[in-house]
């Protein structure tokens, strides 16, 4: 390959982003993750380097399993790719892999499945735990994880999924979801949940929702009624975004 020929590179990102005004590119103002990969790309000499990027998370949502795609003229050995990004990189995004891709590869557009991970810390009112207030969503309330499981089970499948997100352009509404599914390691409740692709604030406003049925504010009946009704207007509570993680990307 000479310095003049791109080749099409497909990478895995982690980034904590608590100080991110989410994913996506913005204003200058504004700090985003995709702005700080693209500047660290910038910085292997070729000018500016745009990428693509499985999905947009939100301010505050925290990614283990993000997917980006960039073309890029890389006359070194492969090894030497994700040090050279990461060198160039702040503290709180790092590529984790880095290989090859086919030139038509696209992180959105290809995906098959995506997949979530919420995090809930069971908290005591007397004993607050403020260095994980940042990477899960602290709750103070007894929740029953067998209803919130009974009522996730009626989330699998491919359904209308309006009442909880937006689609990120035209209106259709319709998802497939395979798996939404609670769990729970001591004090901690960690919600999974992988899709065909999501809504708009969709994974949030379903853990929000499951919440007020784990602590009693709502009957499984009531979040079934919601979910078939397909308005927007009956999603009762939307999670805090802290405890959200991107956690994989199936192709």
């Amino acid at each position: 390959m000479t310095g003049t020929q791109l080749q099409r590179y497909r990478a895995v990102v982690e980034y904590d982003g608590s100080d991110f005004a989410g994913f996506q590119r913005q204003a200058d103002e504004f700090r985003t993750v995709q702005g700080e990969l693209e500047k660290a790309l910038s910085k292997l000499g070729q000018g500016s380097i745009p990428l693509v990027a499985a999905g947009r998370t939100d301010s505050g949502v925290h990614a283990t399993g993000q997917v980006i795609a960039f073309d890029l003229s890389w006359k070194h050995p492969m090894s030497k790719l994700l040090l050279a990004i990461n060198t160039h990189l702040p503290w709180d995004v790092a590529v984790q892999t880095v290989e090859v891709a086919d030139s038509e590869f696209h992180p959105r557009f290809d995906a098959k499945r995506r997949a979530y991970r919420y995090h809930i810390e069971l908290c005591d009112n007397s004993a607050r735990r403020p260095l994980t207030r940042s990477r899960k969503w602290q709750v103070f309330k007894p929740l029953d994880i067998g209803l919130m499981n009974e009522a996730a089970h009626h989330l699998i499948g491919e359904q209308d999924f309006a009442t909880f997100g937006m689609p990120p352009q035209g209106n259709n509404t319709v998802r497939e979801i395979f798996t939404a599914e609670w769990t729970q390691v001591e004090n901690e409740l960690q919600f999974y949940i992988q899709a065909n692709a999501f809504l708009y604030r969709m994974v949030r406003s379903i853990t929000g929702t499951l919440k007020l049925v784990g602590d009693g504010s709502w009957t499984i009946d009531e979040f079934k009624q919601a979910l078939d009704a397909a308005e927007r207007s009956r999603s009762a509570a939307s999670a805090p975004p802290w405890g959200l993680y991107l956690e994989s990307v199936t192709y």
